[in-house]
């Protein structure tokens, strides 16, 4: 089989052959070798890429793979700078991991090495949600953090985080600085390990608590929670790390009924209940959606398996249940938000939401109603992170934000997506609803036709492997080099590319600089606002476009049908793309 592998391949396959490989691996790599050329040729034709994020790729032996070596080698590179940006400080950090097969064994081979390196390791005991890790890098005192997780992923992957002082995700010129450093430990006896044990300090449930203290904090409505401290709520964490925090904080914030789905209660990497552990699609809420329909919950909400995303379904004026997407918990939160801080008298001009430039325009809109300001950034809770470190010295205050893919922070002690106080806001939401005389759903109808009716649909195309990166790569090419110019039967009116960040006005020829980083992203905009966003994933095999309608609610005896009409136009923009 050998004459079928391409000869430089075969040798970076070979070095994991060596005796300073596990036994387990070096047979896995000969077994490759002999028989499987195109697995083979897919875990190593290049090394598993730190990106801007961190790490994440499919888990098994090779350079394009997590495993413990490909961890231990980012680590180091990892450490190595940390000791150069801080030397002579004492360096502090911080280590989580999820539910995912070989979390731990990834997580306490990242606190191993950084003890190694002479830092001062916080290891959690076990799995915790990413916000908790975020949370106690701040609390702490650590320059960095890492968390194990691939987030909803599929079951084969694994990867983690990596973060900087203030508790969010690192960035520029960090993220690029880190890569480097990364891209010079190229072989594993460049790896500090077993020594000093002792520079390892293990959190426990004592440290949950003054993380759930905080989030406490955020309660607006405690009344109408105390008058509805009944409200039936259901829950799961998807086999994942919210199994605990969760509940704790419902009862924290005075819920007194809060069901669990007993098989999701299981912690289980392989996410034995679900296809795909994303509570962004109807089949993994599933069986939550039919607890709460036996139930006849209130509400009916979901995390991720590290806990960071939220899933949410309401019951309609049927008692059927509808799964809201993510631009729709992002609206909500941020009008609960907003407007309990108007009615409590603590607007004064100095607050701030973020959002995506994928997030739906009704976010901004409700925002500002309010006179609360809107800052747009890049997709990824770091640059939401950024916007609040950026403001912070000025004396604004961050109240909230979000992106469209369920992810959404209703505080400023965590620096990344909060599954956790996120879940507690909206049962808080849909008792203050309730005291209000209506249902959560009813009030997505209110502000429907307070704001217009906005609907989003999402399309993700997956093209896996090294044949895949590379038909992406031409896929938005092709979209820079021939751009649509009718969509939905609107011209379309600006085209931004974030990539040589213009945007570009088709009906003046002006162009203008997009004021952010330059990212891999398209938009048009059509002349009836009508938004379509086409980008790469950065953490799954997919290229996803965004589209975005809007029209007019006058009243909420044309809510079916104006619905209908949005969903048709949606349906339209796929085929005018060529998207079916």
């Amino acid at each position: 089989m050998n004459g079928q592998i391409d000869e430089q391949l075969l040798r970076r396959a070979e070095k994991w052959l060596g005796e300073d490989f596990d036994k387990a691996t070096r047979n896995r790599v000969k077994y490759l070798i002999d028989n499987d050329p195109k697995e083979l040729s897919e875990s190593f034709y290049r090394d598993l890429e730190f990106g801007t994020g961190g790490l994440r790729g499919i888990m098994g032996v090779g350079t394009n793979r997590m495993n413990v070596y490909t961890v231990g080698m980012a680590t180091q590179g990892l450490a190595n700078y940390l000791a150069a940006t801080f030397a002579g400080e004492e360096i502090r950090v911080a280590v989580g991991h999820d539910c995912r097969n070989r979390s731990r064994e990834f997580a306490e081979r990242v606190a191993d090495i950084f003890a190694s390196n002479g830092f001062k390791v916080f290891l959690f005991d076990s799995l915790r949600p990413t916000p908790e890790l975020s949370f106690a890098i701040r609390e702490l005192g650590c320059k960095s953090g890492v968390m194990v997780t691939a987030s909803h992923n599929p079951r084969e992957y694994n990867g983690y985080k990596a973060y900087w002082t203030d508790g969010s995700q690192v960035v520029a010129p960090h993220d690029k600085n880190i890569i480097a450093e990364v891209a010079k430990i190229t072989d594993i006896s460049q790896i500090k390990s077993g020594l000093h044990a002792e520079n390892i300090t293990i959190l426990d449930e004592e440290f949950d608590k003054l993380y759930l203290r905080r989030i406490r904090s955020l309660s607006l409505s405690p009344d109408a929670v105390a008058a509805n401290r009944d409200m039936k709520i259901v829950y799961t964490p998807i086999h994942g790390c919210g199994y605990r925090l969760v509940p704790q904080a419902l009862r924290e914030f005075g819920f007194a009924d809060v069901s669990t789905v007993a098989e999701q209660m299981v912690i289980d990497g392989n996410f034995p209940t679900v296809e795909s552990p994303n509570p962004e699609e109807r089949t993994t809420m599933r069986m939550a959606i039919e607890q709460g329909m036996r139930e006849k919950a209130d509400i009916v909400l979901a995390t991720d398996p590290d806990a960071d995303r939220i899933g949410i379904a309401v019951p309609d004026d049927q008692g059927n249940y509808v799964l809201l997407n993510g631009n729709q918990t992002c609206v909500l939160l941020t009008y609960y938000i907003c407007r309990r801080w108007s009615e409590t008298g603590r607007l004064d001009g100095r607050q701030f939401i973020v959002r995506t430039i994928v997030t739906s325009e009704m976010v901004a809109e409700v925002a500002r109603s309010f006179g609360v300001k809107v800052f747009d950034c890049l997709t990824g809770f770091k640059y939401i992170a950024g916007i609040i470190r950026r403001q912070e010295p000025l004396g604004e205050k961050y109240i909230g934000g979000g992106e469209e893919s369920f992810g959404y922070l209703p505080e400023d002690f965590v620096r990344d997506k909060d599954g956790v106080s996120s879940c507690a806001l909206a049962a808080e939401a849909a008792a203050w609803a309730k005291s209000n005389g209506m249902s959560l759903y009813r009030l997505i109808q209110e502000l429907y036709l307070q704001y217009g009716f906005y609907k989003e649909g999402l399309v993700s195309i997956v093209r896996k492997g090294q044949e895949g990166q590379e038909e992406i790569r031409r896929m938005m090419a092709e979209w820079r080099t021939t751009p649509p110019r009718i969509i939905a039967g609107s011209s379309v009116a600006t085209i931004r590319d974030y990539l040589t960040g213009e945007s570009c006005d088709l009906t003046t020829g002006k162009v203008t600089p997009i004021a952010m980083e330059k990212s891999d992203v398209l938009q048009f905009v059509t002349a009836d606002r009508t938004q379509v966003s086409i980008r790469p994933s950065g953490t799954e095999p997919k290229i996803k476009y965004y589209f975005s309608v809007r029209e007019p609610l006058d009243t909420l005896d044309r809510y079916e049908s104006v619905s209908e009409a949005l969903d048709a136009k949606l349906e339209r923009i796929g085929k005018d793309l060529k998207l079916e």
